[in-house]
């Protein structure tokens, strides 16, 4: 398998655009699969630089309703008119707010999906051959401190903070796909019940939330349990985070950033 970055904060190419979001594609022997669509179009003028084609694209993996990872989702759906989408119906029916700085909304814009496209998961499931969705993430452990400026609006117009039921993780041939890692680093890998090679996507440890020591004991739990699995993260780690990660994990952590491609063995 191999797997690309098309969108993210930062860059390798002076040629490709950044912005606040992410997105990948992810090739396997059976799946071609986009792991969220950015805040924008980015996305697909970064894959047109890279010469890559979205139109054969057979799914669409939403991993939460923040705009930052699903706001590009109305252009794909443009250009490609075969894929399936998969995303949690808490994320499409939530309004989202931040509250870091002044309070502003966070929520996607849906566009209209059609019925035979839509794949809402709400529970663990195998979506496809070897393709799986975990849902409901159970939160054993703790969850990153940069969600206390996170919230959603309930029934009643009140912001409550977020428990991140919409939130979702895509696990595929030793892959697991964290989108931003809301739930927790710790509580996605516990919810994966099989093999993890290789763990991608944002960690939602932000700089300055989560002290110095917690920082390294986390570190240090995920290299003693996962000793086997690297993983590769962006967008949402703050780079201080990343440098604290770094030294404890050495090789078997690694940045990317937009144009970043990696091939991985099973």
């Amino acid at each position: 398998m191999k797997w690309t970055v098309l969108s993210d904060n930062r860059s390798n190419d002076c040629c490709l655009s950044t912005e606040h979001g992410l997105s990948i594609i992810l090739q396997t022997e059976r799946h071609k699969i986009l792991l969220d669509t950015g805040a924008s179009d980015v996305f697909i003028k970064n894959a047109q630089l890279l010469g890559m084609d979205l139109n054969d694209v057979d799914y669409i993996f939403i991993s939460h309703g923040h705009s930052d990872h699903a706001g590009g989702l109305r252009y794909i759906l443009e250009h490609n008119r075969q894929a399936k989408v998969i995303i949690s119906p808490d994320a499409m029916s939530g309004k989202f707010f931040s509250k870091r700085g002044n309070l502003h909304s966070i929520t996607t814009e849906w566009p209209e999906i059609d019925d035979t496209r839509l794949l809402l998961v709400d529970q663990t499931c195998e979506i496809a051959e070897v393709l799986h969705v975990i849902a409901h993430i159970p939160q054993i452990h703790s969850m990153p401190k940069g969600n206390q400026n996170l919230y959603v609006q309930d029934a009643h117009g009140d912001y409550i903070h977020d428990d991140f039921r919409h939130e979702l993780a895509l696990y595929i041939d030793g892959l697991l796909f964290t989108g931003c890692a809301h739930s927790g680093l710790e509580n996605i890998l516990a919810a994966c019940p099989w093999s993890v090679h290789s763990v991608v996507g944002g960690f939602h440890l932000r700089d300055g939330q989560e002290t110095e020591e917690e920082l390294a004991a986390l570190t240090q739990r995920l290299k003693e349990r996962y000793s086997e699995t690297r993983f590769y993260t962006s967008h949402c780690t703050g780079d201080h985070v990343f440098d604290v990660m770094k030294s404890v994990m050495g090789e078997q952590l690694q940045p990317f950033c937009a144009g970043t491609l990696i091939t991985a063995e099973k």
